[in-house]
C-alpha cells in the first residue's frame, strides 16, 4: 500500500489562490477516480476537485472557509501500489492523529463502570398558588385578587392585573407585588404550547457569500453614491413587447426567445452611453484613472440558491433585442445551475439589477465596484395618470440608479437615465440608427 498526495490544481488562469467552500468526503471515505472530493470558490465561479485516483481518505488539509495557496497539499489517500509520495516520509504525519481514537473503544466501555451513580433530584416543592411563584398569567376568566386601593393603583400605571403574579394567600396582589413587576417590566403571557427560544447559531460566512459582503463593503467604504429615481411610462413597451412575444417567427438558430423588458432596457442604456460614454466606465481610484470602454459589457444581477452573481452580456451594443434576450437566458440558467464560468461572472462595464418581481417601488442599488453606474428596474403597476383633462390608467415603473458621485456629477446623471426614459416611453426610437 501507498500513499497518494492531491494537491490543489490550477484553477484559473492568473488564480493563485482559492477559498475552500465544500467537502464532498471525509477520513476514512473509500473513494473512486473522478469521485468529486471538494469545490473551492475564486473570483465567483465554483470549481470542483476531482480525485486521480481510487484510494481511501486518510487526511483533509483545510477547513470550510480557508484560503488554499494553488499547489499546496489538500487531500492525502491510501492506494494501492506505491502512491506519488515517500510512505517513511508521510506515515508519521497521517497516521499520528488516528492514534487518540484508536485507543478510545478501550477506555469508553469501563467509564460507566467508575462513573459514581447521581442521585436522584429531590422533588420541588409544590407552591400554594402557581401564579405567585410562576409568574403565569393567570386562566382566562380568573379574576385577581387584590384590594381596591392596589386595583386603583394598577388601573393608574396601566397595568393588566391578570398579568401580576400575586405573593398573598390564594395569589392575592399586594403593593409589593406591584412594585416588584414594575421593576422587572410587564411579561407578554404565553399561550399554551409556546416557548422562547433562546438559541444562538454561529454561522461561518464562507464562499459566495463571503465574495458577496466583500464586494458590498468596498463598493460602500470607497465610492460616495448618488442615486436618481425616475418613473418610466411603459404602456407602449408593454404594447409592442406583446406584439413582438405573438410573432413565433425564427430568429437566430430557430423559435425567437420571449422578449422581457430587460432586452429594451439593454438596447436603450446603448444608445444613452453612445450619447455619454463616460457611463461605461471602470474607475481605477488608486490609480486616479477612468477606463472608459467602447464595448458595452452589461452584467445582470441575478439571484440564485447560492447567493447574487452577475453574469455578463458583453457587447451588448452588437446584439438585437432577440439575441440580448437569448444571452439573457442562457447566463441566466448558468448562474442558477452553478455552470457559470469565471469569464461570463466578470468583465461587465455597467450592471442592471432589478428587484421589480418581489414589489419594491424604488431601491438605493449598490455600484458594482468598480463600475461608476448600475440602473435598478423596479415594480410596474397600473397606476392614474393625468393627461391635461383628465385621470387615466398607465402602466408606471420606477428606475432607481446609482452612480459614482467622483466621476459623474448628479447633473449627467440625471441627463443619462432621462435619455433612457425617453427611449422607453417611445419604444420605437431603440430601433431607430
Amino acid at each position: 500500500m501507498g500513499e497518494y498526495v492531491i494537491k490543489l490544481p490550477d484553477v484559473g488562469e492568473g488564480v493563485a489562490e482559492a477559498e475552500l467552500v465544500e467537502w464532498h468526503v471525509k477520513v476514512g471515505d473509500v473513494v473512486r477516480e473522478d469521485t468529486v472530493l471538494a469545490a473551492v470558490m475564486t473570483d465567483k465561479a465554483t470549481v470542483e476537485i476531482p480525485s486521480p485516483v481510487d484510494g481511501e481518505i486518510l487526511w483533509l488539509g483545510a477547513e470550510i472557509g480557508d484560503t488554499v495557496a494553488i499547489g499546496s497539499p489538500i487531500v492525502r489517500l491510501q492506494v494501492a501500489g506505491d502512491g506519488n509520495v515517500k510512505a517513511t516520509a508521510s506515515a508519521p504525519k497521517t497516521q499520528a492523529p488516528a492514534q487518540p481514537a484508536a485507543e478510545k473503544p478501550d477506555v469508553a466501555p469501563s467509564a460507566p463502570k467508575v462513573a459514581p451513580k447521581s442521585p436522584s433530584p429531590a422533588p420541588a416543592p409544590r407552591p400554594s398558588h402557581p401564579a405567585s411563584i410562576s409568574g403565569a398569567p393567570r386562566a382566562e376568566g380568573e379574576k385577581p385578587l387584590a384590594s381596591p386601593a392596589v386595583r386603583l393603583r394598577a388601573r393608574e400605571a396601566g397595568i393588566d392585573l391578570r398579568q401580576v403574579p400575586g405573593s398573598g394567600p390564594a395569589g392575592r396582589i399586594s403593593h409589593e407585588d406591584i412594585d416588584a413587576f414594575m421593576a422587572r417590566g410587564p411579561q407578554l403571557a404565553r399561550a399554551p404550547g409556546l416557548a422562547r427560544n433562546e438559541s444562538v447559531e454561529d454561522i461561518k460566512v464562507v464562499g459566495l457569500r463571503r465574495k458577496i459582503a466583500e464586494k458590498m463593503a468596498l463598493a460602500k467604504s470607497r465610492i460616495p453614491h448618488i442615486t436618481y429615481v425616475e418613473e418610466v411610462d411603459v404602456t407602449a413597451l408593454e404594447e409592442l413587447r406583446a406584439a413582438l412575444n405573438k410573432d413565433k417567427r425564427g430568429g437566430k438558430g430557430g423559435e425567437r426567445p420571449k422578449l422581457t423588458l430587460l432586452p429594451f432596457l439593454m438596447r436603450a442604456m446603448v444608445k444613452a452611453i453612445a450619447e455619454q460614454p463616460q457611463l461605461n466606465a471602470l474607475f481605477d481610484d488608486e490609480a486616479g484613472i477612468v477606463h472608459q470602454h467602447g464595448g458595452v459589457h452589461i452584467g445582470i444581477a441575478a439571484q440564485t440558491p447560492s447567493g447574487l452573481v452577475v453574469p455578463v452580456v458583453r457587447h451588448a451594443e452588437a446584439r438585437d433585442l432577440w439575441d440580448c434576450a437569448a444571452e439573457v437566458n442562457r447566463l441566466a440558467e448558468a448562474a442558477k445551475s452553478g455552470t457559470a464560468t469565471r469569464e461570463e461572472l466578470s468583465g461587465s462595464t455597467i450592471t442592471i439589477t432589478s428587484l421589480g418581481a418581489m414589489g419594491g417601488v424604488a431601491t438605493t442599488p449598490v455600484i458594482n465596484h468598480p463600475e461608476v453606474a448600475i440602473i435598478g428596474v423596479n415594480k410596474m403597476m397600473v397606476r392614474p395618470v393625468w393627461d391635461g383633462s383628465q385621470f387615466i390608467p398607465r402602466k408606471m415603473m420606477n428606475l432607481s440608479s446609482s452612480f459614482d458621485h467622483r466621476v459623474i456629477d448628479g447633473w449627467d446623471a440625471a441627463v443619462f437615465i432621462q435619455r433612457i426614459k425617453a427611449l422607453l416611453e417611445t419604444p420605437a426610437l431603440i430601433f431607430v440608427d
